[in-house]
């Protein structure tokens, strides 16, 4: 008797899923927009930093030099675009989330897309902008913790990476979850699936630690977090 090929582990599987369907028009259209986005809004704090420095230059009186000014505020810029790429990245893809949601439904859960409800764009927008603000607020707020471990050697990567999974956890999972549930209910299924979460969370956080790969983890977290949601119900 021929035995069947041994199935993937579901987090695998999901990943494999998500990666594969990348090239989609409606995914590479978001993956795009989010993209641009995310590159606007670090190109804005850019020029903001500019005119602030030469604002404090003028102020205490120092020549500003045109070329430092310029220099100084790109150095900031790239310091703050690697410290709160993930925070901005993962809240602009949340306000697309739910087309990315929705191809990911149409392809391999169809039954799940006709009673979804479309999030609109200001339910959309609350989840991104509430996403930004945990992970910007609870990580500055872990930021003596991941002082007082850097004297442990990994303390502060395993520290950073376990907060940041929950929070990935929780923002993944309301993309999809926000298509099926209301407010109340969602809150209760949050509640009870941390660990699962959690899990996700980790996997797409060590996404964004990889050079390149770290631009498509907001997408393919999302379309993770869809298989996760309709693999965990059934």
């Amino acid at each position: 008797m021929r035995r069947s090929a041994p199935e993937h582990p579901p987090m695998l599987r999901a990943l494999t899923l998500s990666v594969a369907q990348l090239g989609d028009p409606p995914i590479l259209k978001v993956l795009l927009k989010s993209l641009a986005v995310t590159l606007v809004i670090f190109a804005a704090v850019g020029v903001a930093l500019y005119f602030a420095l030469a604002a404090l230059a003028d102020a205490i009186g120092l020549v500003a030099v045109e070329g430092a000014i310029v220099t100084t505020a790109a150095l900031i810029a790239l310091v703050l675009g690697w410290l709160l790429f993930r925070a901005i990245a993962v809240a602009v893809v949340g306000v697309f989330a739910d087309d990315i949601v929705a191809a990911v439904e149409a392809r391999h859960y169809p039954e799940a897309l006709k009673t979804a409800k479309p999030v609109n764009f200001a339910r959309s927008l609350g989840l991104g902008l509430g996403s930004a603000a945990r992970a910007i607020v609870v990580n500055l707020l872990a930021a003596p913790l991941y002082i007082v471990l850097l004297v442990t050697g990994v303390g502060t990567v395993l520290a950073f990476a376990a907060i940041n999974a929950l929070l990935l956890g929780r923002d993944l999972g309301e993309m999809v979850a926000a298509r099926h549930m209301d407010d109340g209910p969602m809150r209760s299924w949050l509640a009870t699936t941390r660990v699962q979460r959690a899990l996700l969370g980790l996997v797409v956080t060590g996404l964004f630690v990889v050079p390149v790969v770290n631009l498509f983890a907001p997408v393919i977290g999302a379309a993770m977090a869809t298989h996760r949601f309709h693999g965990g119900k059934a």
